[in-house]
């Protein structure tokens, strides 16, 4: 199994990012996935999740109006559009089956005041 996360990089306040993940070794549509991420200092925190089953989708309050979640279930690719970020939202991003397996590489936002 595999999940590897892509897209981050600097942007200033209230620009916007879009992050992928994608996925391999399991039946995409079976499984939820979701966006966690983890800010210096801080514990990880879940962000945002899927389910390609159902197509429903969550996410944490501090996102919520300005992250969107999308699934491509051709490509085994999960979406993370975020827009109005904030410094806040400096952190590096894992995405994960949920429940999480083991963490692969994130990818690192960072947002400038």
């Amino acid at each position: 199994v595999q999940l590897q996360a892509s897209g981050g990089g600097l942007v200033q306040a209230g620009g916007s990012l879009r992050l992928s993940c994608a996925a391999s070794g399991f039946t995409f549509e079976d499984y939820a996935v979701g966006w966690f991420r983890q800010a210096p200092g801080k514990d990880s925190e879940g962000v945002s999740c899927v389910s390609n089953t159902f197509g429903e989708t969550y996410y944490a309050d501090s996102v919520k109006g300005r992250f969107t979640i999308s699934s491509d279930n051709a490509k085994n690719t999960v979406y993370l559009q975020m827009n109005s970020l904030k410094p806040e939202d400096t952190a590096v991003y894992y995405c994960n089956q949920v429940p999480p397996l083991d963490w692969g590489q994130g990818t690192l936002v960072t947002v400038s005041s």
